[in-house]
């Protein structure tokens, strides 16, 4: 791509905004999903059936979600490691040592503000998988056991599970907002 004129630095915000993006999407399919298994909990029995079946597919789009998060991250891991080493590659090609060390305080600050920012989405990243395994576990139990005993077993699972949902959410924007600082900066960064 920089063949075509992208600056690793454009490519990097790009990638940034589309993991944001994607976190944003997930953040919304957590909240559906654990709508989904409220309405079940709420549900008489003539209505399990559907209401299950709506909750299994919206667990399969948690998952899918999370999956897409990972993805991203690990894209702008991979753009974020070669703008790194090329910018470090690069400072060697100053003759001026004045402008080598401005250059060089700038890496050092873009990287700081990069560590912080990768770091709090690795954090909301990591906060999906145990909620994700609560989700796995409930739906499975209720595959196999689709009563009225079964769904009134489950209040307390529900309360948990918004207390793990909000969880994860409160640090999924976080991880949204370190995303939009991080893309501002490089914009001003990039005089744009």
């Amino acid at each position: 791509m920089e063949r075509f004129g992208w600056q690793k630095r454009h490519i990097l915000v790009d990638r940034v905004q589309d993991a944001r993006d994607e976190q944003e999407a997930a953040k919304k399919q957590f909240q559906t999903t654990l709508e989904r298994f409220i309405e079940v909990t709420q549900a008489d029995v003539r209505q399990l059936e559907s209401r299950y079946r709506r909750l299994q597919a919206d667990f399969n789009r948690s998952e899918a979600r999370a999956e897409d998060v990972r993805k991203r991250i690990g894209s702008i891991e991979t753009v974020a490691a070669d703008l790194f080493k090329e910018w470090r590659a690069e400072l060697a090609q100053y003759e001026s040592a004045e402008l080598r060390r401005s250059s060089e305080q700038k890496l050092r600050e873009t990287q700081q503000r990069y560590e912080q920012f990768i770091d709090a989405m690795k954090r909301a990243a990591a906060k999906m998988d145990p909620v994700l395994a609560a989700f796995r576990d409930q739906v499975l139990y209720l595959k196999h056991n689709l009563n009225a005993a079964a769904i009134a077993a489950l209040e307390t699972t529900t309360m948990n599970l918004e207390q793990d949902v909000s969880a994860l959410i409160r640090e999924m924007e976080a991880s949204i907002a370190e995303a939009n600082a991080f893309i501002q900066e490089m914009r001003q960064q990039q005089g744009g």
